[in-house]
């Protein structure tokens, strides 16, 4: 429990504090205003937003479409997506249940993954059953079922999305092993590395590589040509660029081809994808990266990505 003299020391620490318990008395748009004050230390411009920040906070509120709410529900994605683009590109479900008792651990594989269908909790990846606290995954399960994933940061989509359990083929990615050790990467085969697809209009613009997540998470951004853009770090604060340039990936077009599929009709969407085994696989649809509260460095960034946003011409304000 932090002191006084720490609250009185860091007012807007204290505010988020406040407004972490009693947040859900607010309407969307205050609680929004007020959690961008706490969280950027600046005032949320709605009326004119300019920067990439702004603009996803705008979408929360005014750009509300019932399909979106299909869209990041991790379950009905899946079928959504299917359609769109065809069902090879789909990791396989192994089961999808409303209550972690329901689970038969027995009839799963060795190697298995678990998540919440309704936000980015609970998620379990299991290398080896044998190894595998039952009990505690249970635990963590129930509680990512609980989690009010809207309320956080009033991403609406997830709103109304029905809380259950997924479980999917784990996905090993055993391909390029010479080139990694010869360009020094000792890359874990279960840090499976994501392409994330920054959208506008239905065209991918940016390519977000996160790579070594469990080791030492690094972010890179790409340009559409594959050309790496030196010194952008964008959306968390406790990571860092890789050393060396990332290899393109082989199926790098046919993730481009299916983001803009998938992104068409969307003022801003995050398309992502694994590249496993030389082959893509859908990963998820996002509205919203970092909650709308990432951080660019350099901070221009945060601009010139939010010009790339055209919203909704007529949307109520």
């Amino acid at each position: 429990m932090q002191s006084l003299k720490f609250y009185i020391d860091n007012p807007r620490v204290f505010g988020f504090s406040l407004l972490d318990k009693f947040g859900y008395l607010l309407s969307d748009k205050l609680y929004l205003q007020l959690l961008y004050y706490f969280r950027m230390g600046k005032k949320l411009h709605l009326k004119h937003p300019r920067t990439f920040n702004e603009k996803l906070q705008w979408l929360k509120l005014y750009d509300r479409r019932s399909e979106y709410t299909v869209m990041v529900d991790k379950v009905k994605a899946k079928e959504y997506v299917a359609l769109k683009i065809g069902e090879e590109y789909i990791i396989p479900t192994l089961g999808v249940w409303e209550d972690p008792d329901e689970i038969d651990f027995d009839a799963l594989p060795n190697q298995f993954v678990l998540k919440c269908n309704h936000s980015s909790g609970g998620l379990c990846i299991c290398t080896d059953k044998s190894q595998l606290d039952i009990s505690k995954v249970k635990e963590d399960l129930r509680k990512g079922l609980r989690d009010n994933y809207y309320l956080h940061g009033r991403e609406w989509p997830y709103k109304n999305v029905p809380r259950r359990i997924l479980a999917e083929k784990f996905m090993m990615d055993e391909s390029d092993e010479g080139d990694l050790i010869l360009r020094g990467e000792r890359r874990e085969k279960t840090d499976l590395r994501d392409y994330k697809f920054f959208c506008f209009d239905g065209e991918p613009r940016l390519c977000q590589v996160i790579s070594d997540r469990t080791a030492d998470e690094k972010i890179d951004f790409y340009d559409m040509n594959w050309h790496r853009i030196i010194g952008l770090i964008g959306l968390s604060e406790n990571v860092h660029n890789s050393d060396d340039d990332i290899l393109c990936p082989r199926s790098y077009n046919k993730m481009k081809q299916m983001a803009r599929v998938l992104s068409k009709d969307l003022p801003f969407s995050r398309i992502d994808f694994y590249e496993i085994n030389g082959n893509p696989y859908f990963g998820e649809i996002t509205f919203y990266p970092a909650c709308g509260f990432g951080e660019f460095r350099p901070n221009e960034w945060n601009t010139t990505i939010g010009e790339w946003v055209h919203l909704p011409i007529g949307a109520q304000q």
